[in-house]
C-alpha cells in the first residue's frame, strides 16, 4: 500500500523524534514521570495541554529532543490533525501507548492534517512525517474518501464539469467491477428525466444522470444520491459576485456520494449499492430555464420555477424518483442545498432530515461514535404551504425567508415514496478559513458517520 502524505515507512536510517500526546486531565500525571528540568521548561512556556497546543522539547546543545501536543477527545481525529503542520519537518514516532481506537483516530487525523490541494501548485511546506507502524487499512480507505471529497470540491469547474464527474464515477466502476451508465443531453428527455435536462440545458456542457450499480442481489440495497451542480451561476436569478465566487463547490453533495460509494466498495461491505448523480451546470444562455416556467418531472409532479437559483432540488427530484422506483432498503442523499442550513447550524454541522426515526437515530449514533457531527432538523410538513403554486403541483421556492432548509427538504420528500426509508443531508462541504486539520476549501462532512452507519448495518444484515 502506498502511504498517504504525512506518513513514512520505518527505516533504521531515519532520525526519529519522540512525540507525546497529553490532555489537560492527564498533564500533572505526565509531569510526574518527567525530569524536573523538562517540567520547568513546559511551565515556563505556559503549556497547559489545551487541545490544539504544541511545544517542542529541548535537547543538548540546542538540539530538538521531541515534542508534546495537547489533545482533547482522544477518539476525535481532529484532536491530532494540527500535528503535521504544527511540528517541525522531520520524522516523528509516538512515545507512549494509545489504545486501538485512539491510534486509528491519530492516523486519520494525521492524514487529514497533512493534506494540501496540489493540482495546480506544489505544497508550500512538507508536513511532519509520522512513522507509526502499519497504517490501519480501514483508516487508509476512510482517509482516501475524505481527501477525495476535498480534491473534487477544490477542483475548479473548468476541470470538474459534468463530464469530469462522469469520468470519476466511471473510473470507480472500472476499479471495483461495478456496472456503469450515463444518460446524457437529450437522452434525458427520451428516458424521462426532464427536470435534470431543464436545469442543465443552457450550458455548453451537456447535463447527465450518472449511475453506478455494485454488489450482490443477496444483500440489502442502498441507494446514494448526490447533487452534482458543477457550477451555479444562479441561472437567470443570477447570484451576486460574493455568492457566486465559490460555486465550484455546488457539486459537494455528488463528491460525498461518490466518495462514500467508493468507500463501501473498497471495504467490500455486504450491501448492494446504487449511486445516482444528476450532474449539470446551472448556466445562463438563450435556453436557460426561466422564473415562472412549469417544469415536468419523472414522478409526474409539475413544478413552477419560483427561483432559478433553487436548482439543486429540481435536479434531485428526478434522481430521487428513480431511486424510489428501485425500492431500496435505504435511500440517502447528500446536497449542498441551502444557505438557510448554514444560518441555522453554521458551516461545521450538516443538517440531517429523515422520514424514519430509526434511520435518523442510527446515523446520529454513528456520528457520535466517530466524532463526525450532524444535527437532525424537522420535516415540519405544515411548511409545505411556503411551496404553494397557483399553476403547478408545487413551487421550487417561495417569497418568504422562513424555514428555507426545511422547505427544501420537504420539496425533496415530495419525490420520495411515502413508505421509502430516506435521509437527506444538507451539507456545506467547505471550510471558509484555514484551521488546524481543516484547510480552507472543500471538506467531507457526515461522510465518516454515513460509512460507520452502513458498516454496522451490513454487519447485522
Amino acid at each position: 500500500m502506498t502511504l498517504p502524505t504525512g506518513f513514512a515507512e520505518r527505516d533504521p536510517a531515519l532520525t526519529l523524534r519522540p512525540l507525546y500526546f497529553v490532555n489537560r486531565d492527564g498533564l500533572e500525571a505526565w509531569h510526574a514521570r518527567q525530569p524536573p528540568a523538562l517540567v520547568q521548561w513546559m511551565r515556563a512556556h505556559g503549556f497547559d495541554a489545551a487541545s490544539g497546543s504544541q511545544l517542542t522539547l529541548p535537547g543538548s546543545e540546542g538540539a530538538l529532543a521531541g515534542a508534546v501536543l495537547g489533545i482533547g477527545d482522544a477518539l476525535d481525529p481532529f484532536s491530532y490533525a494540527h500535528a503535521p503542520r504544527a511540528l517541525p519537518a522531520g520524522h516523528w514516532e509516538l512515545s507512549g501507548e494509545l489504545d486501538d481506537d485512539a491510534r486509528r483516530a491519530l492516523q486519520l487525523g494525521w492524514g487529514l492534517g497533512a493534506y494540501s490541494f496540489t493540482r495546480y501548485r506544489d505544497a508550500t511546506r512538507t508536513p511532519a512525517q509520522l512513522v507509526a507502524g502499519e497504517l490501519d487499512p480501514e483508516v487508509a480507505d476512510i482517509l482516501a474518501a475524505c481527501l477525495r471529497v476535498r480534491d473534487l470540491v477544490n477542483t475548479p469547474t473548468q476541470d470538474m464539469g459534468p463530464q469530469e464527474l462522469e469520468d470519476v464515477a466511471r473510473g470507480m466502476a472500472d476499479r471495483h467491477g461495478a456496472k456503469f451508465e450515463s444518460i446524457v443531453g437529450d437522452e434525458l428527455l427520451e428516458q424521462n428525466f426532464p427536470s435534470i435536462h431543464a436545469v442543465g440545458r443552457a450550458s455548453h456542457r451537456a447535463p447527465r444522470l450518472i449511475r453506478l450499480d455494485w454488489g450482490s442481489d443477496a444483500h440489502e440495497h442502498v441507494v446514494l444520491v448526490g447533487k452534482g451542480v458543477c457550477f451555479d451561476t444562479g441561472g437567470l436569478d443570477i447570484k451576486g459576485a460574493d455568492g457566486m465566487r465559490n460555486m465550484k463547490k455546488d457539486m459537494g453533495g455528488a463528491a460525498h456520494a461518490l466518495a462514500l460509494a467508493e468507500l463501501v466498495m473498497a471495504r467490500k461491505l455486504p450491501l448492494r449499492l446504487t449511486l445516482l448523480v444528476p450532474a449539470v451546470e446551472n448556466a445562463i444562455g438563450p435556453d436557460a430555464f426561466r422564473p415562472g416556467e412549469v417544469v415536468a418531472t419523472r414522478k409526474g409532479v409539475s413544478v413552477e420555477i419560483d427561483n432559478t437559483d433553487a436548482e439543486g432540488r429540481v435536479i434531485l427530484a428526478d434522481a430521487l424518483a428513480l431511486a424510489g422506483e428501485l425500492a431500496p432498503a435505504l435511500l440517502l442523499d447528500f446536497a449542498t442545498l441551502t444557505g438557510a442550513a448554514r444560518i441555522a447550524l453554521g458551516p461545521d454541522v450538516p443538517a440531517l432530515y429523515s422520514n424514519d426515526d430509526a434511520l435518523a437515530d442510527a446515523w446520529l449514533a454513528a456520528a457520535a461514535r466517530v466524532r463526525d457531527p450532524m444535527w437532525r432538523m424537522p420535516l415540519w410538513r405544515p411548511y409545505l404551504r411556503y411551496l404553494t403554486s397557483h399553476v403547478a403541483d408545487i413551487a421550487n421556492g417561495s417569497s418568504t425567508r422562513m424555514a428555507g432548509s426545511i422547505t427544501a427538504a420537504l420539496y425533496l420528500e415530495r419525490f420520495v415514496p411515502a413508505a421509502q426509508k430516506w435521509a437527506h443531508v444538507d451539507v456545506y462541504a467547505w471550510n471558509d478559513s484555514d484551521r488546524p486539520g481543516r484547510p480552507c476549501g472543500g471538506e467531507a462532512q457526515g461522510l465518516r458517520a454515513a460509512f460507520e452507519m452502513l458498516k454496522r448495518r451490513g454487519a447485522v444484515a
